[in-house]
């Protein structure tokens, strides 16, 4: 009788234990934008994301681990903790990031664009901060009044975002490529380099998805 009981109950487990391995969902392994905060402790990299109690073991999966590389100008490795936003997917709680997005050693987590912002990119000399809306874009340099353009879908391929529009005597065209950029006086960097031409003046500097 107990060997039956053991093999019924032995029978039911392996049931169980099938519709469990049915019931399981594929890992989606689509890359996206992620945020939270990243500190290295001893080799491993750690990730927080924002407004979550959680964390993920990190392992670089990007060409020639750039994303370590990127990380490491900013402080990483000396033990700052960095504010950082990455393209990647988590597996079994790991994040496996293929790219970076920003990186900053303000340890602050930030809001994201959201629906009302999709890239932002900035530079120096003259300075200059450029924002993509999804109804306007708006470039804001030093000494000059403000251009503000309607907004139209930023075409990206091949590693390389870009756009162009004019209405009445303005034109503006941006070409943002994927690379890294460093802004050292603002101790970040970031996954994307900017060039922005409006009305022949060229505006180099450093972008980023929002």
């Amino acid at each position: 009788m107990k060997k039956t009981i053991s093999l019924l109950a032995l029978l039911a487990g392996f049931s169980v234990a099938g519709a469990n391995a049915q019931e399981a969902k594929p890992v989606d392994t689509t890359p996206k934008l992620t945020f939270g905060q990243m500190m290295k402790q001893g080799d491993k990299l750690v990730f927080a994301p924002c407004r979550d109690r959680s964390y993920a073991m990190v392992e670089d999966v990007s060409p020639d681990r750039g994303v370590g590389k990127a990380l490491s100008m900013v402080g990483l490795d000396s033990g700052k903790k960095l504010y950082v936003e990455l393209v990647g997917y988590i597996e079994n709680g790991m994040l496996k990031a293929s790219a970076l997005n920003m990186a900053h050693t303000e340890g602050r987590c930030q809001l994201p664009g959201g629906s009302e912002e999709s890239w932002r990119a900035a530079g120096k000399e003259p300075g200059w901060l450029l924002a993509v809306g999804n109804e306007h874009v708006v470039l804001k340099r030093q000494g000059k009044p403000d251009v503000i353009l309607p907004a139209a879908p930023v075409k990206a391929e091949g590693g390389v975002a870009s756009y162009e529009v004019s209405k009445d005597n303005q034109k503006l065209s941006l070409r943002f490529e994927q690379g890294l950029c460093r802004d050292a006086v603002a101790d970040s960097v970031f996954g994307w380099r900017a060039t922005v031409t409006s009305n022949g003046q060229v505006l180099k500097g450093c972008a980023w998805q929002r």
